[in-house]
């Protein structure tokens, strides 16, 4: 492969910092790394123009490209964002919900889009561990904090069977919910009212860390939100630009552990939060030394559950698999 120019663009988490600063490269090409405040942005900028030769995209989001009569993308096993979303669930207690169970019959807002990928992960584990069913509730859609319309760059699509509507015009999400105009809400950022401590705003799950570490260690899953998509041709074009974009976003991600681990000896003094080591060490001990793991063989689990609940939940046609998503040479990763 000749050196090529590559622009890819991620927010600029510390797993990608090293790939951004020129500390590690990408064989056989020169970077130019790009980032932005709203990571709804790079998406936006990759699906409707290409701006980016690879970027940091939603699941779903790139899933639905996939349906597409061309479809443009190709997606490498690399993970830049993770979440787990039991937290993700917040409610107007004045509304009676205390239990998944109650979310029956109830108006839910959710963020951006009927199933973003905080909604469709959590949709998704409450009907496997609860028995949630989506269209036994009512959907309203519109920005978390400040009125927005839902994203357009990708199709919109939803069961028949599914109430979807959008907020009201001049209304947010998290308003609605702290005046009890809906009852719930699915959101992958905290809505003003939850960070403020507004009166009779919970989340569900109140001690969701608890509930997601059970739920982590009885599934292994560590939900990924986003992967890293090139532009089909590029691919097409460049035998071997995959592997090497897989190494170096894995490299990257390598030296951020090992300035963890080596950061143990120094009592981890470069980070603000008081008790970062235990909590350093309470992770190792349950994730072990990769809690963040790209490749298709580590996360088999989880991506194939991803695939399902994006189809059950009628996000894509049919069920598709790991190998239709993710680029060829890379499904022994």
């Amino acid at each position: 492969m000749k050196d090529i120019e590559l622009r890819i663009a991620t927010l600029p988490y510390e797993h990608t910092r090293a790939l951004a600063d020129g500390t590690v490269t990408v064989d056989g090409a020169r970077v130019t790394h790009e980032s932005t405040p709203l990571v709804s942005d790079i998406f936006e900028r990759m699906v409707r123009h290409e701006e980016f030769d690879v970027a940091e995209l939603g699941l779903t989001f790139y899933l639905r490209t996939l349906e597409l009569d061309d479809p443009r993308f190709v997606a490498i096993p690399v993970f830049p964002n993770r979440q787990f979303r039991h937290s993700a669930i917040f409610v107007n207690t004045a509304s009676g919900i205390e239990k998944p169970a109650d979310l029956a019959g109830r108006t839910i807002g959710e963020f951006a889009l009927y199933g973003h990928d905080a909604g469709f992960w959590a949709k998704g584990i409450l009907s496997d561990e609860y028995g949630f069913s989506p269209e036994r509730s009512r959907w309203v859609v519109g920005g978390f904090d400040w009125p927005m319309d839902p994203f357009d760059f990708v199709p919109q699509r939803h069961p028949e069977g599914v109430e979807v509507t959008r907020a009201p015009a001049g209304k947010a999400l998290g308003p609605m919910l702290a005046a009890g105009e809906i009852d719930a809400l699915i959101s992958a950022d905290v809505p003003r009212c939850a960070l403020d401590g507004t009166p009779r705003i919970a989340r569900l799950f109140p001690e969701y860390r608890s509930v997601e570490t059970a739920y982590y260690r009885r599934t292994g899953i560590f939900p990924m939100m986003h992967t890293v998509v090139v532009r089909r041709e590029l691919l097409d074009r460049h035998p071997g630009l995959a592997r090497a974009l897989y190494r170096a976003f894995d490299e990257a991600k390598k030296v951020t552990t090992e300035r963890y681990r080596q950061a143990r000896a120094f009592n981890h003094m470069t980070v603000m939060a008081p008790w970062f080591g235990d909590l350093y060490e309470e992770n190792r001990s349950l994730f072990g030394d990769d809690a963040w793991p790209y490749g298709v063989t580590a996360n088999r689990t989880a991506i194939d559950t991803f695939l399902r609940y994006h189809h059950e939940q009628g996000l894509t046609r049919r069920l598709l698999t790991c190998e239709e998503v993710f680029a060829p040479d890379l499904l022994t990763t």
